[in-house]
């Protein structure tokens, strides 16, 4: 049967270069989901091969509610840049770190390689033999350094962290806590594993959908088998 108690602390995962997500707290699961479906007939669970048939009917036929009972909290260190597209899913809780209180450390994404602009897709990139990847890298590193330099001269000078941060680009590592239920959190996986995501915000859906699969595995094969229904 699969895992329905809270157990706290598991699951880190490197992403990037200096980034993380790291699951700090679940509760529900699979079960949970059956059974918080099941009250509305004032039923139980009526073994496995029924409540896995149940997830199934739940997910094709969209009636979603009995898994927003499962909860996740997540760790998440990660750009900026990949955080402002993370926290556009709205239906869950934040805490980011602050650099009002906290000085901030010399911390940024350094990408393997630059993508060029997608011409059919105005949003997206795509790799190119063409670029000069040691030219790009090199003007990227120069903005990063002068970027920090300058932010740590106005600190020494007397200006207040929150007006020194101005300076810092969206490839500085942010950091914060996440919670979601389990419907919201399928979404958050459909949209930032597709394709047409960013690269990096694809990094993270892929490690969390790992986790989701290892928490609730009823639900994720229901879920993947969907969607292969959907495609073919």
């Amino acid at each position: 049967m699969p895992e329905t108690s809270t157990q706290p602390g598991q699951g880190l995962n490197k992403v990037l270069d200096n980034g993380f997500i790291k699951l700090i707290d679940f509760m529900g699961g699979d079960q949970n989901a059956v059974d918080s479906a099941r009250v509305s007939f004032g039923s139980v669970s009526k073994g496995e091969a029924a409540d896995r048939k149940l997830i199934e009917y739940l997910l094709e036929h969209g009636h979603f509610s009995p898994f927003e009972h499962s909860v996740f909290q997540f760790h998440v260190k990660c750009p900026i840049f990949v955080a402002r597209q993370w926290m556009r899913h709205r239906i869950a809780s934040y805490n980011e770190i602050s650099a009002r209180y906290t000085e901030v450390h010399d911390e940024f994404y350094y990408p393997a390689e630059f993508r060029a602009q997608d011409r059919s897709n105005r949003q997206g990139s795509l790799p190119s033999a063409a670029l000069d990847q040691p030219k790009l890298k090199a003007i990227y590193e120069k903005a990063i350094k002068s970027s920090y330099a300058a932010y740590k001269e106005l600190i020494d000078a007397g200006a207040a962290r929150e007006m020194a941060r101005l300076v810092l680009p969206v490839a500085q590592y942010t950091q914060f806590h996440w919670t979601i239920n389990a419907r919201s959190l399928l979404n958050f996986i459909a949209l930032r594993a597709d394709a047409h995501a960013q690269y990096e915000i694809r990094q993270y859906a892929a490690a969390i959908q790992g986790m989701f699969k290892e928490k609730m595995p009823w639900t994720w094969e229901a879920y993947a088998k969907l969607n292969e229904k959907k495609t073919s």
